[in-house]
């Protein structure tokens, strides 16, 4: 049997619009005579929402237990029994009921696939697993519910449905998201202007980063050599010292390759005394080397765009020029590596 295709609309937060767009979807498939099926879908309250549901056949969910009060969770072997060519299953970063058939949706998602058959799904950018921390820190929230990058990234597709902050926030101002006695607190913390435009940012940067790999894909398979300069790369050129060694884990003569994602533009003066522009790397998505200031270039305030001189003689900016809190090497930025 085939395994089926997983579609995922990705937001920069709640109330942009996933789970209504994941169901136009599921009815533009009806119409063209698919066996479209609802497994899960949190409408969390919002009228249009749950008008979008509308003649879709829904599976009905499951009764959990659990410390004396009663869940209802997505009943996967119903779909089994069923058998539908295509199911929308909302919330792939939610962890079900203690006692469910798996721990978290997104494994209930991995066994529908399995049995063939197509999964339409939502999540937003602060549950993927890699950005958590980065999350936290640029909202004061810990997300707890998460979703491996690998599970999103592997999508067949996976839809950016994007919202200007204004935007989402005028939304929330008419009642279309939270609850008139939430949205003042909503619209004071987590959806502030700021939280939500870097928000975004992650959410573009991020899906850049996965259209860039299928990009590479493309060019591979049909065996095009030559460069298209789609996107911006930063070239980084280590020794096989012991140092190195000792930050990237690897043996002795053993060839590394470090994937950068998600910079800021600085600028110092080169050997020559010319501006050379590069940029600064913070955790995103990829794979990261764990490095110390000291063993890298060091990096400039990235608002300031502060300038510093160095020798004729010299490769890299001289100590002087030390980079802001989270630069390369910090504690935070390090702490997640691997070959």
């Amino acid at each position: 049997m085939a395994r089926g295709q997983l579609r995922v609309y990705l937001g920069a937060a709640p109330g942009v619009g996933k789970t209504f767009t994941m169901l136009e979807e599921a009815h533009r498939r009806k119409g063209r005579g698919t066996d479209v099926v609802i497994g899960y879908v949190e409408t969390h309250g919002r009228e249009h929402t749950a008008d979008m549901v509308g003649d879709l056949e829904v599976v009905p969910r499951k009764a959990m237990g659990y410390r004396g009060t009663t869940f209802e969770e997505m009943d996967v072997d119903a779909i089994l029994d069923r058998q539908p060519e295509v199911v929308v299953v909302d919330e792939l970063a939610h962890t079900n009921v203690p006692g469910s058939r798996n721990g978290k949706r997104w494994q209930d998602v991995q066994e529908l696939l399995e049995a063939g058959v197509t999964v339409l799904s939502t999540v937003n950018i602060q549950h993927l697993e890699s950005l958590n921390d980065v999350v936290e820190q640029i909202t004061g929230v810990v997300q707890h519910e998460t979703v491996p990058d690998d599970v999103v990234r592997l999508a067949e597709q996976v839809e950016l449905v994007d919202m200007t902050p204004e935007a989402l926030r005028r939304r929330m101002v008419h009642g279309n998201v939270y609850k008139l006695d939430k949205i003042d607190a909503a619209m004071g913390n987590y959806f502030r202007v700021g939280n939500l435009t870097a928000l975004r940012e992650l959410a573009l940067l991020w899906l850049a980063d996965k259209v860039d790999e299928q990009l590479d894909r493309y060019r591979a398979d049909n065996k095009i050599g030559t460069t298209w300069e789609a996107r911006e790369r930063v070239v980084v050129a280590l020794t096989g010292g012991r140092r190195v060694r000792r930050w990237s884990g690897g043996p002795p003569g053993s060839p590394r390759v470090a994937r950068v994602r998600t910079c800021w533009p600085y600028t110092w003066l080169g050997p020559t005394g010319s501006p050379a522009r590069t940029r600064r790397c913070w955790p995103g998505s990829g794979s990261w080397w764990r490095a110390s200031a000291a063993a890298t270039t060091r990096l400039l305030d990235p608002i300031s765009r502060a300038r510093c001189s160095t020798s004729p003689a010299a490769s890299t900016p001289p100590s002087s020029c030390s980079g802001p809190a989270g630069a390369a090497g910090s504690p935070r930025s390090s702490r997640r590596a691997s070959a």
